[in-house]
């Protein structure tokens, strides 16, 4: 058996960008899946979120198309970003001073809307946009505003989660279910015990 802690653990920015990264998952975007996950200053998450269509819209019925010669038949004017689901789904009063990690810088909107949760941090995986207008306004409202954003350089390509890892037929996931006893002996047992507490 190991006598010594692990040392090969992952730091907490791994961490947490992992998180943003696994929450994408979740985002039925056939074209893009963005995850955010917001973290305060204790190092505790405080709100999860990725891309989507709003509560009670279809994701069968809207459309998913990024291009289509009727703007109302592509995804823009519906989607929700991973960045403002993930404020929304904050699970604390506010997320002031939090940092969010995203894997996609975030556009102007998404800017503002974090500019304004107090949110004092932004790291960030790709800036593939950056050349575009929404993100060089996104840029300039963080540099105003004060709100730090980093891109973040992975130390690894990739974090495997093996479910295999733990032998779980090895381990005992259920208590044992206690053995029945006779009330009239539990009762025994007691007239026992009082006799040799007895003076």
């Amino acid at each position: 058996m190991a006598s010594q802690k692990r040392k090969d653990t992952i730091d907490w920015t791994e961490y947490f960008m992992a998180m943003a990264f696994l929450a994408a998952k979740r985002s039925k975007d056939p074209s893009t899946q963005v995850g955010a996950c917001i973290v305060n200053e204790d190092k505790r998450v405080v709100g999860i979120g990725y891309n989507g269509f709003p509560t009670g819209c279809s994701d069968d019925e809207f459309p998913w198309s990024k291009t289509s010669d009727n703007p109302l038949e592509t995804k823009y004017l519906y989607v929700c970003h991973a960045e403002v689901n993930a404020i929304l789904n904050k699970n604390s009063t506010d997320v002031k001073n939090c940092t969010m990690y995203v894997a996609l810088f975030p556009c102007n909107e998404c800017a503002k809307i974090i500019i304004q949760s107090s949110i004092r941090e932004v790291v960030y995986m790709s800036d593939k946009h950056a050349h575009k207008e929404h993100t060089v306004a996104a840029k300039r409202m963080f540099d105003a505003a004060g709100v730090k954003y980093t891109q973040y350089k992975p130390p690894h390509s990739q974090i495997v989660i093996d479910f295999t890892e733990i032998d779980w037929d090895s381990l005992n996931q259920v208590p044992a279910t206690p053995k029945k006893t006779n009330p009239i002996d539990d009762e025994v047992s007691m007239s026992k015990l009082s006799l040799k507490e007895g003076p």
